[in-house]
């Protein structure tokens, strides 16, 4: 028997939360829609999920080991520590710009059919994890290449990951409601991406940076995945610091990103 959602006055601020688990299906559609578009046709397709971080760990372990001689923290080789920290980045990234535009790319659902808008950046945001799965059998060949064998606290990345999920969705929602309002903002978000990137300790260990200016550079809450990633990658120290840091500013961003995509949700078909 197939389920009737009445729409009434007032129906989408009461039953809001209720309504993103009616609307699952289209959740999951939007999600393989998404994965189709970024694979199907394309002359390199998955490939480039590779080439990018593999192409940029190379560029980083020759400026920051061979040129810049930085140190490594645990036994793992420099390369094997700049691909642990460049596979949360690279999802991270991704996945905020996708869900940074999402809405604009789905201009004519949003002016034809109800449904929680939220929907529509959180799909954005799964089709990053295809690419993470696609680069994390590279980090395979790598163990295997360097005869490196990963700590038994692997077992806990799921949750860095989840992590850096929740972080990119809750920045993603504010930065997609504001580019719905000002279009020219799309322009602004590969810079604040490429920006991040400097700020975020991909090519080189959080371990290097002084200790008097660690705690606000722990206010990134990339430092704290990332750090992470390493230590349950490739046994590095666990920094408990940036990770507590991590968790209080990715529910900061969230709660802000939710608020703020709740409240100028009633004015995107509008304003789209």
């Amino acid at each position: 028997m197939q389920e009737e959602i009445i729409i009434t006055a007032g129906r989408t601020e009461k039953n809001y939360w209720a309504d993103l688990w009616r609307y699952r299906e289209l959740f999951y559609i939007l999600s393989w829609r998404d994965i189709k578009v970024r694979y199907k046709q394309t002359v390199i397709g998955a490939a480039w999920s590779i080439i990018r971080p593999v192409l940029t760990t190379i560029i980083f372990t020759i400026i920051f080991s061979k040129v810049a001689k930085l140190p490594v923290p645990g036994l793992a080789p420099y390369a094997l520590m700049v691909y642990a920290g460049m596979l949360p980045w690279q999802f991270f990234s991704n996945a905020l710009s996708e869900a940074s535009n999402s809405l604009i790319g789905n201009a004519n659902l949003i002016s034809k059919v109800y449904f929680p808008r939220m929907i529509i950046p959180a799909s954005s945001v799964i089709t990053g994890l295809v690419d993470f799965a696609i680069s994390f059998i590279i980090l395979l060949v790598m163990f295997i290449w360097y005869r490196f064998l990963p700590p038994l606290q692997i077992l806990l990345l799921p949750l860095f990951i989840l992590i850096a999920f929740f972080c990119a969705f809750g920045i993603g929602l504010y930065l997609t409601a504001v580019n719905v309002k000002y279009r020219d903002f799309r322009y602004i978000i590969p810079f604040i991406v490429q920006f991040g990137l400097y700020v975020t300790p991909v090519g080189f260990s959080s371990s290097v940076i002084d200790k008097k200016y660690s705690f606000w550079f722990g206010l990134n809450p990339m430092v704290g995945v990332i750090d992470g990633f390493r230590w349950c990658l490739l046994g590095e120290p666990f920094q408990i610091i940036s990770f507590m840091q991590a968790i209080i500013i990715t529910l900061l961003f969230l709660w802000l990103g939710v608020a703020y995509f709740r409240k100028m949700e009633r004015t995107f078909a509008d304003n789209i």
